[in-house]
């Protein structure tokens, strides 16, 4: 994706946020921009704040856990644009509470958002892509997903699972021009909590129960703001732009993870058994794992990006 000056993007959750800060990095390059979120006030304002800096931009109201609304929405995006070379499928909510407490319509309602609307866009927007022979699907999964959150488990399932999806559809897709990639941020400024509002009634029964820290003595220090050290969504897009623009499967943008991930990475492989089952007879080498090639295509994808 090194052409992109007058392609289209379409972009859900695109209102606000991470979706927002991408949709400014994408217009800023040049791209034609459909933003879809489910709130009509702030897709309104946020057309009108990228409008006033020269962006060609439309909006679609959508909720993305609607098969027919997604797949509608992406009619309408090729009538108003033509060829959609850029899709991100960013809509999520911010379900942040453990597994152990999770009610059935906790887990249906976040589920049908953070997985389902992802699956749904996939099953919009894929199929146009192959069928034009070029474009780019990423999905914004979280840190949270390579590394679960011990207060969120919900949202880490739910993102290592989008992560998976990318994955899987990167070698699916390795022989065709149709690139995939994952994005996979840290903390950033977003009012994500906001999207708790929007959980419709069908799914009322709260098995989550978030407990509030108990209030510090009158002498203590003031609590610091988590948001004080949350990236700005506009200099997150822009990295993101970065990873796009490289080809990378896995765009990563908090570079303060490094440690924890590789932690993450070398636990599992110390669990790793050192002998090969079956093994090997005498004087053959050891069978090959089952290795499909992602990594391998990703990183090669990535060079001839870069040459």
């Amino acid at each position: 994706m090194k052409d992109i000056q007058g392609k289209a993007a379409f972009i859900t959750g695109g209102a606000s946020g991470i979706g927002l800060g991408i949709a400014t990095a994408v217009a800023s390059a040049g791209m034609k921009v459909m933003l879809a979120d489910l709130r009509e006030d702030s897709l309104a304002e946020a057309a009108r704040t990228l409008s006033a800096k020269g962006a060609d931009v439309e909006t679609v109201v959508v909720d993305v856990s609607d098969r027919s609304a997604m797949a509608a929405a992406a009619q309408a995006t090729v009538d108003r644009f033509g060829p959609v070379e850029l899709v991100v499928a960013n809509a999520a909510v911010g379900m942040i509470g453990r597994v152990r407490d999770a009610s059935f319509d906790d887990w249906d309602w976040s589920n049908s958002v953070n997985i389902g609307g992802v699956v749904n866009a996939i099953q919009s927007f894929l199929p146009i892509l192959r069928q034009q022979g070029h474009g780019h699907f990423a999905a914004t999964s979280s840190m949270a997903g390579i590394n679960p959150l011990p207060h969120g488990g919900l949202y880490s399932v739910q993102k290592a699972a989008v992560m998976a999806m990318m994955e899987a559809l990167c070698a699916e897709l390795a022989d065709e021009a149709v690139e995939i990639s994952v994005i996979c941020p840290g903390m950033t400024r977003t009012n994500a909590r906001e999207t708790m509002k929007l959980r419709p009634e069908r799914y009322a029964d709260h098995g989550i129960r978030v407990s509030m820290p108990s209030a510090p003595p009158p002498d203590a220090p003031p609590m610091p703001n988590p948001m004080d050290f949350a990236m700005d969504p506009l200099e997150l897009g822009q990295r993101v732009l970065r990873g796009l623009l490289a080809g990378d499967l896995h765009i990563l943008t908090h570079a303060e993870f490094e440690d924890e991930i590789r932690d993450g990475f070398e636990t599992i492989l110390a669990a790793m058994p050192s002998d090969r089952f079956p093994a090997p007879p005498p004087g053959a080498s050891s069978p090959p794992g089952m290795n499909f090639g992602v990594y391998a295509n990703a990183l090669a994808r990535r060079k001839a990006a870069a040459s």
